[in-house]
């Protein structure tokens, strides 16, 4: 494994990968081409086994995984700190050494647009909500009724009334 990560092996490796263009390139026509696509790999895997005797595909599947990831997070870094309008020398400048190698990715990645489990007649915004919806806006408030005092005291007597009118039902109901 540490023969892999050797600058000059890694950098060769690179160059070997950007050149097969059917292993990342979305619009080559073999890219979706399964045999062409092992076969490139296998080619790969007889550079790798220079290196790494007990290599096989997976582990440069997972090799190229692994440098495609780390180039998406450092490319995503130095997008994110132009976006944020920082000045041209505060632009994040990639750590990464082989960053630079890996730039033939760079129009490769882009962010898959996000579906919404939501049905689409909610309404996403309180803007977009409509006054012919039924119901009061989560935004709206709520009118609470006001009690006073008496409509209270009203309320306990009709409670203790209504009691009263229930003993005296159960009471006779008893006695006859």
């Amino acid at each position: 494994m540490k023969q892999f990560k050797e600058p000059d092996f890694m950098g060769q490796f690179i160059d070997k990968y950007r050149d097969m263009g059917n292993l990342w390139e979305v619009i080559n026509p073999l890219y979706r081409n399964k045999p062409a696509r092992k076969a490139s790999l296998e080619k790969l895997l007889q550079f790798v086994k220079t290196q790494v005797p007990d290599a096989d595909i997976e582990f440069v599947d997972k090799k190229i995984g692994s440098l495609r990831s780390t180039y998406r997070k450092e490319l995503y870094k130095v997008q994110a700190s132009m976006r944020s309008g920082a000045a041209a020398k505060d632009v994040y400048v990639p750590s990464l050494w082989y960053y630079n190698s890996m730039q033939f990715l760079e129009d490769q990645i882009e962010a898959r647009e996000s579906l919404s489990t939501l049905p689409s007649t909610f309404p996403s915004t309180p803007a977009e909500a409509s006054e012919d919806q039924p119901g009061p806006s989560i935004l709206e408030e709520v009118e609470e009724p006001s009690w006073s005092q008496e409509d209270l005291s009203q309320n306990k007597a009709l409670e203790c009334g209504s009691q009263e009118e229930a003993g005296v039902s159960v009471t006779q109901e008893e006695a006859g």
